[in-house]
């Protein structure tokens, strides 16, 4: 079923509401609460099935609108690098998803190469503040955020990501444009 203009936006909002509220869920769980990165997982859901536009649109404004409210993420320079790491995610499922045939594999590899582009924006923008602010932000800072202390998040993402999307393909509910 083709999802209509008014369906990606009202299905963007819910996403938006989920990527501001799932890390109150998790941010009681000791060590590795934040590890799990749930405001990733409703972004990289929402490129998969309202595509790329809306999935770099929520993925964008979720750290930024959760750090006005919440306080948390703190807007410099975590919430700022997010909002790129998350809109490159969002970009990055729908855009994959919607080029290479709608297969299992096809899937995480959208998944995989999208998770490791998002680092890639995250650790250029992360760079780019450091450079600004006149802060040290080294390859091995890089590798230590992006990866060594993410293990958790990357686990839970693979898993549970697809799990959800196979889900709404079932049901009808992703895009095949």
């Amino acid at each position: 079923m083709k999802q209509n203009r008014t369906q990606k936006i009202v299905t963007s909002g819910v996403f938006l509401a989920l990527a501001l509220i799932l890390p109150f869920f998790t941010g009681n769980i000791p060590q590795i609460g934040n590890a799990i990165s749930p405001m990733h997982i409703p972004v990289l859901i929402l490129g998969f099935i309202a595509g790329w536009p809306y999935g770099l649109l929520v993925g964008f404004i979720a750290p930024l609108l959760r750090s006005a409210l919440f306080s948390m993420p703190p807007m410099y320079p975590v919430a700022i690098a997010m909002a790129f790491e998350l809109a490159a995610y969002g970009f990055f499922t729908g855009l994959l998803y919607k080029k290479l045939p709608k297969t299992t594999g096809n899937l995480y590899l959208t998944l995989i190469a999208s998770m490791l582009l998002g680092r890639v924006v995250w650790g250029v923008v992360r760079f780019a503040l450091a450079t600004v602010s006149q802060t040290a932000f080294t390859f091995s800072m890089f590798i230590a955020g992006a990866f060594l202390n993410a293990i958790p998040g990357i686990i839970i993402h693979i898993i549970l990501v697809p799990i959800i999307v196979l889900a709404f393909q079932r049901a009808g509910f992703l895009d095949h444009e």
